[in-house]
């Protein structure tokens, strides 16, 4: 008979295993010694202790399920309980249980951890269909939708909660980004209206453009290309695919017309550069005609350089008013001479002025006498009041004389 600590091999063949209740038969033993069968079914618990091992390792290492876990704990129970290996038993047994223990404590941690999950997938859906409710009603089409279909992405990478739970979200998220859809759809097929007008409208623009492009009415058709633009600017922008070719139309038909004048004005320019040379000339050669000695000799020659003037064409606009001035200011040096002639030939005139010289003279002469007077009299404050008098009628007094001195007197 062959032993060790954790079982026996009796006389017969029969192996036994000790246990706390007693010794359990492990199995029958013919073919060899007693050793090489206790050997044998020691192997035999090694293995349970290298499985039982392994799924430790693998229940605190890996993501095993708690039920695929529970299924090999029962399977290496069995084994131990079936007793055909020779050991320790009961510790493989106590290791058993801690496992149990331990796949227990996982799934406990693992439904904690889903529940964590679920209630932060819940917070993340419920902000991301809070966003999308916030964008549908948002005018920034580009950057609303390219944020809409981000949060899409987002929304596919959480996990799902509970089929009633997430399906009152996402019909809430799905509502939303449809509403924004709707009013993109409705603004752009707006737009599209306003641009198919523009463009009619921009057609007729370009078409009287071009009409006018080869007008020689410079003021009025340059009036009537500034009203073109304002309505080309109110129309608004046409599709893309004809705003730059109506623009080019537009413009080139304006730049034909403007080319045309600015050619036509750039000649009536250097005219009106000649023109001014030549009225400077006529000023130069009436204001040597002052200061006027010979009235009709002087009023001949600027007959002749006025005729002359009035012959010559315009002169540039800024040059005009100092150009025209020098001849006013010799012609009005004429018309004083003449009127100057007039009042010293007029005889009414000079003796109107002899009268008026003659009474203001028997004025200042009565006056003196009634100031001597009254001064005789002893009455100064009389004497003064008639001083003053008599300064005003010596002041007209001067003034006549001076106008009498015209006539020759």
């Amino acid at each position: 008979m062959s032993s060790d600590p954790w079982g026996r091999v009796d006389e017969t063949g029969t192996v036994y295993v000790r246990t706390a209740d007693g010794e359990q038969v492990v199995g029958s033993w013919q073919a060899g010694s007693p050793e090489e069968a206790l050997a044998y079914f020691e192997r035999k618990y090694e293995g349970l202790v290298v499985e039982i091992g392994l799924l430790e390792k693998r229940v605190k290492t890996t993501d095993l399920s708690s039920k695929d876990a529970m299924t090999a704990v029962e399977h290496l129970r069995e084994q131990v309980d079936a007793h055909h290996a020779v050991g320790d038993l009961a510790a493989l047994r106590v290791r058993l249980d801690k496992l149990v223990e331990l796949v227990d404590k996982r799934r406990e941690e693992r439904r904690a951890q889903r529940a964590k999950q679920s209630d932060e997938a819940r917070q993340a859906k419920e902000a991301l269909v809070a966003e999308a409710e916030e964008l549908a009603g948002s005018d920034q089409w580009r950057a609303a939708g390219e944020r809409l279909r981000a949060l899409v992405d987002t929304w596919k990478g959480l996990p799902r909660l509970d089929r009633k739970s997430d399906d009152e979200l996402w019909h809430r998220f799905s509502h939303a980004r449809s509403a924004f859809s709707k009013r993109r759809k409705q603004h752009f097929a707006h737009l599209d209206a306003q641009r198919e007008e523009a463009r009619k409208t921009k057609e007729r623009l370009v078409a009287e453009a071009e009409a006018l492009s080869n007008s020689t009415d410079w003021g009025a058709t340059a009036a009537r290309y500034r009203d073109l633009m304002a309505e080309w600017k109110a129309a608004g922008r046409a599709q893309r695919e004809h705003e730059d070719d109506l623009w080019n139309r537009f413009r080139g038909a304006q730049d034909v017309f403007f080319a045309a004048r600015g050619s036509v004005f750039a000649e009536r320019d250097a005219e009106q550069t000649e023109n001014l040379k030549l009225k400077e000339e006529l000023a130069e050669e009436a204001e040597k005609l002052l200061p006027i000695t010979d009235l009709k000799a002087a009023r001949a020659a600027f007959r002749a350089l006025n005729e002359r003037w009035e012959a010559i064409g315009h002169v540039p606009r800024d040059a005009r008013p100092k150009v025209e001035g020098r001849m006013q200011s010799v012609e009005r040096a004429m018309q004083e001479a003449e009127e100057a002639e007039w009042r010293r030939t007029n005889p009414e005139a000079r003796a109107r002025a002899e009268g008026l010289t003659g009474q203001l003279q028997a004025a200042v002469d009565k006056l003196s006498g009634q100031i001597e007077q009254a001064r005789t009299q002893g009455n100064e404050a009389r004497a003064q009041k008639l001083e003053r008098e008599l300064e005003g009628r010596r002041a007209l007094l001067d003034q006549a004389l001076k106008g009498l001195q015209e006539f020759g007197g």
